[in-house]
């Protein structure tokens, strides 16, 4: 993304949309949803959109809705399972959706013998895949506690080698910095590689074993120059993921605002936002989930690890474009500046918040170049895509406007990105 939000960041109008037909996916693949075969790779036998379809258009015949409830499990994974709700559900709010349990001995959330985790709706889509009235469910995690309402006790904490909610701490941080109205505005990138044996790890420098989706088995394409924001089947490798993808969060109310060809071939771009608050993270993450659905129905696999070529290959980062009501103000350039300086002192802190590994993952990518700043060194300026933040020249000019902080890596949980960007930078102005 080159230009992405007006330097004001005007927040768009509520987006209402008609609901699709049950075979929204199927039309936006362009055919019945046929998978790539390989037989080399399980599973041997392909299983065919169309039969499938047949069964998807049967209506409940009592007015049941399928809700599928989303988490994070222990390694910042999506985790997800469906529980039918009756009829008179429909119109409810999502305080009143039931909470749910799962097994997080199975996800690295629990031990064996204590392993129920809690699920607490907190955000509600409807659901592309299975059209309306059905929805998913975005969820926090809890430990049980049967002497407290509902049974929930405190959040699930993280701990070494496992993720807990941190949506909760985002929540008071956010509650905390209400009054300067921060806006959100996200750059998701991600890469799209051909499907290898079950259970693969796709992150890390293990995908250097891996083939991006558009690239020679055995072997690496031309080097980067033709790709970014291309068309042409020579060029352009995973449009029709990237269409599908754009017409499921359309539908299900998340506020994407775009999407792009990236400059490594077979990886893409969407934004996120404007979202106010704590809804950057819930949208960001129920996209992601989108996202992995629909690359689950093409048969092929979507990676946000923050550099999955090494060599001279761009990386993949969420950049993360930010405002509030002071900077949106006149001569907000004066409070972007004095955020400038709260970073500065920081970065460590920073980098240890952008990636889910405390900085190991970003460290493959920050280098200084392929449009990054270095990892050691906190660096602003006016576009820049070589600092740590950008200032776009159109804030400069008006005096006011957002900055666009540039280390995030594509992994990154957009409420601890959120929330740290907001400790540094407003809650210091809203404590005094």
């Amino acid at each position: 993304l080159r230009i992405y939000l007006p330097c004001c960041l005007a927040h768009p109008a509520p987006l209402r949309f008609r609901p699709p037909p049950h075979r929204l996916l199927s039309i936006a693949m362009g055919c019945a949803g046929s998978t790539p075969e390989n037989k080399e790779i399980p599973p041997y036998t392909t299983l065919d959109h169309a039969i499938t379809e047949k069964f998807m258009a049967l209506p409940a015949r009592d007015g049941n809705i399928q809700a599928e409830y989303v988490w994070l499990g222990g390694n910042a994974e999506l985790r997800c399972k469906t529980k039918t709700l009756d009829k008179g559900y429909i119109g409810y709010r999502v305080e009143d959706l039931p909470i749910w349990n799962f097994d997080g001995s199975s996800t690295g959330q629990a031990p064996g013998t204590d392993s129920e985790v809690y699920l607490k709706p907190v955000a509600m889509y409807p659901d592309p895949f299975r059209g309306n009235p059905h929805i998913i469910v975005l969820c926090e995690t809890y430990l049980p506690d049967k002497d407290r309402p509902g049974g929930l006790g405190e959040p699930l904490p993280s701990r070494p080698g496992s993720f807990g909610n941190t949506r909760a701490e985002a929540v008071k941080i956010m509650n905390a910095v209400a009054s300067k109205q921060p806006w959100f505005g996200i750059e998701q990138e991600y890469t799209l590689f051909e499907r290898a044996e079950p259970g693969t790890n796709f992150s890390g420098t293990s995908l250097a074993k891996q083939t991006p989706y558009g690239w020679p088995k055995d072997g690496q394409p031309k080097p980067q120059g033709p790709y970014y924001c291309s068309i042409g089947s020579e060029n352009a490798f995973g449009r029709r993921v990237a269409e599908a993808h754009y017409k499921c969060c359309l539908f299900a109310g998340i506020k994407i605002s775009g999407i792009n060809g990236e400059v490594m071939p077979g990886q893409w771009e969407y934004q996120v936002g404007p979202c106010t608050g704590i809804e950057s993270g819930d949208q960001l993450w129920m996209s992601r989930f989108l996202l992995q659905r629909v690359c689950e129905e093409f048969g092929i696999v979507v990676t946000f690890d923050p550099k999955p070529i090494p060599g001279d290959w761009n990386g993949a980062g969420c950049h993360t474009n930010v405002s509030t009501s002071d900077t949106r103000a006149p001569h907000g350039y004066e409070a972007i500046k004095r955020y400038m300086g709260r970073m500065e002192g920081k970065q460590l802190e920073h980098i240890q918040a952008y990636d889910p590994t405390g900085g190991e993952d970003n460290k493959r990518r920050l280098t200084g170049k392929h449009e990054t700043a270095s990892i050691e060194k906190f660096t602003w300026g006016v576009a820049n895509r070589g600092a740590s933040v950008r200032i776009p020249r159109m804030t400069e000019k008006e005096d006011r406007g957002y900055f666009e902080d540039r280390r995030p890596a594509s992994n990154m949980d957009p409420y601890k990105v959120t929330a740290k960007i907001m400790e540094t930078c407003v809650l210091p102005d809203v404590k005094r």
